[in-house]
This record gives structure tokens, C-alpha cells and sequence, in this order.
């Protein structure tokens, strides 16, 4: 989405407009006063951080009068060593460049506990990994919480008005324009999914018989783009045309840097505009002031726009030119479904963007990371391997029954998203004053001010000891298949790779049958895998110092709106013997 003017704009004026009584106090004063200019800009100066001191106590002192008035406190505090926390905001950033998803806020929630206030000059914030608060949030407090102005700011230049980006009236619109097409006989038609695995598959039989590894997740971001594309916008791209890429200790690797295609650059130029939302977002207050007069993502959305703008200009202009009553077909497309609630091609791009972030990274993350497991624990593997050839057998496809049935199958995705849940970290705004639970069961509730942001993480929660077990760091799917499932059934808002409450994700289900159908036709062919370790970026040497998976991963795990590993994720797979086939 182009904008004329950067996004960081209206912040900066909302930023000097809070800025702005200090200064209209000396203006009036040296007016009256006749005070010298040489005076008045210096005094100018000294006022800023005295009235932003000021108002910091000020707003603290109200917000504690208005939490004794429900009966409730704040939260403990985490507080830097530097006016306004900007040592802490820096720390947080640094992190997410060079540091393991979470760095800084597991060591702030075990000092203070599972919520945590943290004040960012004068953003208001609240760090949890508390199932409770992010059950009332998500879910039993639902009204009181939306996306608000802030995130919408950072991400608007990308997401525009789409669903995940959206509040009030025009989120109730998307969803309900969308609801109707996840229905159980779209999400068990495997078609789409078969062409683009067999695709997948041979190109990596052709590459291993070269004697080189696939970047799997290179793969299958281009399997989950196709089929992701061919749902939504009825047509696929065929991304898994383009030729893969090789290692970088390759002689081959020189053949990386062909030709982009339109949809390559689509691919990436999406990828990129979410890390930049990602540093937008760590960067806390000051990312406006870095983009007043252009966007960062703009150059990444013009590719984008160029891939995806025409699609939708067909869909609009083949529905004008149809019956507009006709119903809805099995065949159709998500786009076919949504030009019959609306034409406006804004809305419909960005409605797009939104699902297929969805459908495409989040689902492709979970894989990459599904083969990571399966290459570090090859009992899992055989044991995997085993459930597909016992109810599917080596060559048949698979339906939707064989995969309800698929008991082990369900816990390992389950346990993948566990560990690494496709949005490891989300956020939450307060509309207004309300209260969310105390993790001291004879404490007060704890306050939220209006205009709070509740910064929750899922990945931090599903790896709580007192959640989840002494062993919650450790990759186990039969946590999910044994007695300790009994646990979750009753603690269910513990696990929450698909969000929860009124905004649950739509396309579980859709996500469910897409990963099971892939990984059954790839253990179908091969049997078994290994990660190639002098192709991959490996973990900074003193992370092997760290307890938990940040010490034994070996792999360097990044997130922007979703997670991924760097630079890849390289595997060599032995085929699966004739006998088997």
C-alpha cells in the first residue's frame, strides 16, 4: 500500500502535540513576562524533562487512584537505568537482531514474575506470559482489548485494513465476509495439495541425487505459497518452478543469484516488510521519527502490489461482468468469495495479504521446524513414519478420515507449535480501564489503564515449568498423546498455537490437513533425514553456555510477524527402500 507520506507521521505529531504544553508555557510566559529570547529557549529545553518526569508521576499516581477505585493494583515494574527505559528499549532490540526469540523477557518475567509492567517513556506496557491474562484478554475480556492505533500504526503500511490489523465494526465485516468459505468440504479438498507435494518431492529427489542438500524451508515456502495462492486467488503462482537454491559452500551456489521472477520478488518483498514491521515494533517510540517522510516497506510493497494488484483487478472485473447473485461454487477461490461482499479492491488486497500471511508463513514455519524435530529425534521419525505406513500405506494418498485418525501425527505438529508457535509473540491494546488476573490467587486483580499495551507470549508460556513439566523444554509429543494430555484438557488456554476466543484463526483446520498431507507423502518417499550442519548458519558459539533449547539448538531461530530459521533450513533425506513403496 502506498502511502504519500511515511507512516511514522502522525506519530511524530501526536509525540510533539504531548510535547507541546511546556512549550506553550514558555511562549505565554515570555510574552507576559517579557522574558529574553536568550532565555526563553534555553528555559525551552529544561522544561521538556521536567514536565515528562512530571507527567510520568502524575500518570502513575492517577492510575493508582483509578485501580484502588476497582479494587485492584498494579502490576510489579521493570525499570532501566536510563530516563524512559531507552537502555531498556535498546536491549529489546539488540535481542531480536542477534539475540534468541525471548531474550530480556524471560529474564524480566522470572525477576518479577509471569506480568510485568514496563513504561517506555510515556507508552504504557505490560509484559505476560501468564495463561490466565492471556485468557482474559483474548477471550473472557474481549471487548475491553482490540489491535489498537499503535500496532495498526506499525503495521497498516503492509496489513492496511485486513482482519488481523482490524477493530470494531470493519473486523466484524472482514470475519464474517470470510467465516462462510472455511467449511469442512473446502479444508478436506486435497487436490490442491497433492500437485504442488508431488512438485515439491521430485525436486528434492533431484537435488539429493546431485549429492546436495535442500533448504527445506525454502521448499516449502514455496509449496505453502502455491497452494496458498491457488486457494485464495484461484490461481497458482508456481513458485516451486523457479530453480532451488544451494548451499553457500556449493559450486553451484552461483547459480543463487538468477533472474528474480515477479512472484520471487512478491515472496520476499512480503517477508522483508514484515521484519521491518518486527523492528518497527522493538524499537518502541522512536520508529516514526526514522520514517516522517517515507515508508521502509515501500519499496517491498511496490513488489508486492505488482504481483497481487492485477489478480484482484481480474476478480472484480470478471464478477461485474457475472451474474452477482450466482452462489458460491466448490471450486471457488476465497477471492471469488470475497468480491461478492465487496469490490473495493483496497479491502480486497489487503484482505489477501492478511489470510495469506496466515496460510502461508505460518503454516510453512511450522514444517520447517516439523523437519528440524524429525531430523534431531529419528525415533520420533520411525515412529511417525510408522502411524503413515500402518493408515495409509507407502503410495496412496491421504484423506481427511486417515488424518483425523492419525493420533501421533496431531501430537507431533502439536508439539512443534509448542516449542515454536508460528507467532511466538502478540499484542494487545485497552480500550479502556479493566482488571486481568493476579497470579497470586489472595492478590488483587491486577489494573490496566486504558491505553495499555498487553505485549503476550505464547512461546514463553508454552514453555512454563509450571505449565508444562520440569521437561518443558524438551521435544516430546507424547505429552500430547499420553496422561499428562489430561492437564492440557483442563488448562486449555495453556496451548495456543491458533490464537483463541472470537479471533481464533479460521483456517486451523485448513492448516491441520495441509502440514499432516505434506509430511505423509514425504515420509511416504523417504525414511529418513538429516540436518547439514556445514550448509547451516550456525548458533552464536556462546549460546552453547545457555540452559534450554536456546543452548542445544542447532539452528539460529528468528521471528518478524512469524517465526523462521536463518538462512534456511538445510536436510539430506535417504529415499525409502522398494520394498517399502
Amino acid at each position: 500500500m502506498q502511502l504519500l507520506i511515511g507512516p511514522g507521521f502522525p506519530h511524530v505529531v501526536r509525540y510533539i502535540t504531548q510535547l507541546s504544553p511546556p512549550v506553550i508555557l514558555v511562549v505565554f510566559a515570555s510574552y507576559f513576562f517579557r522574558i529574553p529570547l536568550w532565555y526563553a529557549i534555553p528555559l525551552t529545553f529544561v522544561s521538556l524533562p521536567v514536565y515528562l518526569a512530571f507527567n510520568v508521576v502524575y500518570k502513575r499516581w492517577q492510575e493508582k487512584r483509578r485501580a484502588a477505585a476497582l479494587g485492584a493494583v498494579l502490576p510489579p515494574s521493570y525499570d532501566g537505568v536510563k530516563f524512559g527505559n531507552t537502555d531498556v528499549i535498546a536491549m529489546l532490540l539488540e535481542n531480536f537482531k542477534h539475540g534468541y526469540p525471548g531474550d530480556g523477557w524471560t529474564d524480566i518475567h522470572e525477576q518479577l514474575g509471569g506480568t510485568v509492567g514496563l513504561r517506555l517513556l510515556w507508552d504504557n506496557n505490560y509484559l505476560t506470559n501468564d495463561a490466565h491474562v492471556i485468557k482474559a484478554v483474548l477471550a473472557t475480556d474481549f471487548n475491553s482489548f482490540g489491535k489498537g492505533q499503535l500496532f495498526q500504526g506499525l503495521t497498516f503500511s503492509v496489513l492496511g485494513t485486513g482482519v488481523f490489523n482490524a477493530d470494531g465494526d470493519m473486523w466484524k465485516f472482514h470475519r464474517h465476509m470470510t467465516r462462510p468459505f472455511f467449511s469442512k468440504d473446502r479444508i478436506s479438498h486435497f487436490d490442491l495439495f497433492e500437485k504442488r507435494a508431488d512438485i515439491a518431492i521430485n525436486k528434492m529427489r533431484a537435488r539429493f541425487s546431485e549429492g546436495e542438500p535442500v533448504d527445506f524451508q525454502d521448499l516449502i515456502w514455496r509449496f505453502t505459497l502455491d497452494a496458498a495462492s491457488e486457494f485464495l486467488f484461484g490461481e497458482c503462482i508456481d513458485h516451486l518452478a523457479l530453480r532451488l537454491p544451494y548451499p553457500r559452500n556449493s559450486p553451484q551456489a552461483v547459480t543463487n543469484k538468477d533472474d528474480e521472477s515477479l512472484t520471487d520478488r512478491f515472496a520476499r518483498g512480503f517477508a522483508r516488510a514484515q521484519e521491518t514491521i518486527a523492528i518497527r515494533g522493538r524499537t518502541g517510540f522512536m520508529w516514526p521519527f526514522l520514517e516522517i517522510f517515507t515508508s521502509k516497506t515501500a519499496d517491498d510493497m511496490k513488489d508486492v502490489d505488482e504481483f497481487l494488484n492485477p489478480i484482484v483487478q481480474r476478480a472484480v472485473e470478471n464478477y461485474r461482468k457475472e451474474d452477482a447473485t450466482k452462489e458460491v461454487k466448490d471450486e471457488d477461490n476465497l477471492l471469488s468469495h470475497l468480491v461478492r461482499s465487496t469490490t473495493d479492491a483496497a479491502v480486497l488486497h489487503d484482505e489477501l495479504l492478511n489470510i495469506l500471511l496466515a496460510g502461508r508463513d505460518t503454516t510453512a514455519g511450522t514444517l520447517t521446524f516439523a523437519i528440524y524435530f524429525l531430523c534431531t529425534h529419528p525415533h520420533v521419525l520411525e515412529r511417525l513414519r510408522k502411524e503413515i505406513l500402518e493408515t495409509v500405506g507407502p503410495s496412496r494418498r491421504p484423506d481427511y478420515d486417515d488424518i483425523r485418525d492419525m493420533k501421533y501425527m496431531r501430537a507431533f505438529l502439536n508439539e512443534t507449535m509448542r516449542l515454536y508457535p508460528s507467532v511466538p509473540f502478540n499484542s494487545r491494546f485497552a480500550f479502556k480501564d479493566t482488571t486481568i488476573p493476579n497470579p497470586d490467587p489472595d492478590g488483587k486483580p491486577l489494573f490496566v489503564p486504558a491505553g495499555t499495551s498487553i505485549l503476550y507470549s505464547v512461546m514463553l508460556m508454552h514453555r512454563r515449568k509450571d505449565y508444562w513439566g520440569e521437561d518443558a523444554e524438551d521435544f516430546d509429543p507424547d505429552r500430547f498423546f499420553d496422561d499428562r494430555v489430561k492437564h492440557l484438557l483442563a488448562n486449555p488456554f495453556i496451548f495456543l498455537p491458533f490464537n483463541a476466543g472470537p479471533r481464533i484463526c479460521l483456517g486451523q483446520q485448513f492448516a491441520y490437513n495441509e502440514m499432516s498431507f505434506f509430511l505423509i507423502r514425504l515420509l511416504q518417499n523417504f525414511s529418513k533425514m538429516d540436518l547439514r550442519l556445514d550448509a547451516q548458519t550456525p548458533p552464536p558459539k556462546e549460546w552453547a553456555q545457555s540452559p534450554g533449547r536456546k543452548g542445544a539448538e542447532k539452528f539460529v531461530p528468528k521471528l518478524h510477524l512469524t517465526s523462521y530459521s536463518k538462512d534456511g533450513m538445510w536436510v539430506t533425506m535417504q529415499e525409502a527402500e522398494p520394498t517399502e513403496l
